[in-house]
């Protein structure tokens, strides 16, 4: 029987600053120190948008207790989505590669997405070396589909891209529903199951005109992965000024509740669950997942610190909430 283990996925979004810190903690410091006298773990969203960097790394290291850990999301090269040219880093424009007319990277070639991959991991040592770091969250965008024409091609991918991480736990978040969908399901879990890769289960809005992945979940490794983006049917699939607008949705504690059953299940069946809300608009993501701690009561893992997760009181003590860049 695993634990589970609750966090957001972002520490640092406009609005969840602006909501959820309170005044004086205004540093990048102070509210990652004071994030984590709350939390046990966090996802580091922004390595999607550009490679992460050895410094940050270190930092985030530096300014978190033993024992609390980083999940951190591949940078979009890596998952096959475009990228934004001036987020390559300077070893990554060497290549010949496709540029759009709205800037972006599209069909790179293979040999600068494993650099990429190559540059990914390095930066990510310091958090490695703290024993902080925890699995990398590979997020496929819609268009990776298990539709029989890229099937074969797109979990030769996967395998690759899981070989490319140095023995770094791997979760997988597929966005179309083709790879849960009637017979495909049982080889998708299957596939990961052999691969030792974490299927990513997600709560989002799901029904008719909406190409979303349904609530299935599954232990396909010994660790499970929960991402709850919220239920904020009206912005899903339109375009928005932030990412934080289609996230924009605060959990009803009915709602929380529905997950219980299914977490602890997959408690039964792995060493640890990671349950993370990504719903980080205001302060919502952490709201919620002070809530489901309340809710799923023994099955969370307990601090080290003895403070309850996500308490408003769990100050850290004096002296530790620092300043700096």
């Amino acid at each position: 029987m695993g634990d589970v283990v609750i966090g957001t996925c972002s520490w640092t979004d406009k609005t969840m600053i602006e909501a959820y810190y309170p005044p004086g903690v205004s540093s990048a410091e102070a509210r990652l120190r004071y994030y984590a006298a709350r939390f046990d773990t966090v996802e580091v969203d922004s390595t999607f948008y550009g490679l992460p960097r050895r410094d940050y790394a270190h930092a985030w290291a530096e300014r978190t207790p033993p024992g609390f850990t980083f999940h951190i999301k591949a940078y979009g090269l890596m998952t096959g989505h475009e990228v934004d040219e001036r987020s390559l880093h300077p070893e990554l424009r060497e290549y010949d590669y496709e540029v759009t007319e709205r800037g972006r990277i599209r069909n790179p070639p293979q040999e600068m997405v494993r650099h990429a991959f190559e540059i990914f991991v390095s930066e990510l040592a310091p958090l490695r070396e703290a024993g902080k770091m925890g699995g990398v969250l590979m997020q496929f965008p819609p268009y990776f589909t298990a539709n029989r024409a890229h099937r074969d091609e797109n979990l030769r991918y996967i395998e690759y891209a899981h070989e490319q991480l140095d023995g770094l736990s791997t979760f997988v978040e597929f966005r179309h529903p083709s790879w849960v969908e009637g017979d495909q399901l049982p080889r998708t879990l299957a596939f990961l199951a052999t691969k030792d890769l974490t299927y990513v289960s997600v709560d989002a809005p799901y029904g008719p005109g909406l190409s979303a992945m349904p609530p299935v979940t599954a232990a396909t490794a010994p660790q499970a992965y929960v991402r709850l983006h919220g239920r904020n049917r009206e912005m899903w699939s339109v375009p928005t000024e932030t990412a934080a607008d289609r996230f924009d949705y605060l959990y009803t504690p009915d709602e929380l509740s529905e997950w219980k059953f299914s977490i602890a299940s997959l408690a039964q069946d792995t060493e640890r669950v990671w349950v993370m809300f990504n719903n980080c608009k205001h302060d919502y993501a952490p709201r919620n997942a002070r809530e489901m701690a309340g809710i799923l009561g023994d099955l969370v893992a307990p601090r080290e610190d003895g403070v309850a997760t996500g308490d408003p009181a769990g100050d850290p003590p004096p002296g530790q909430m620092g300043l700096g860049l």
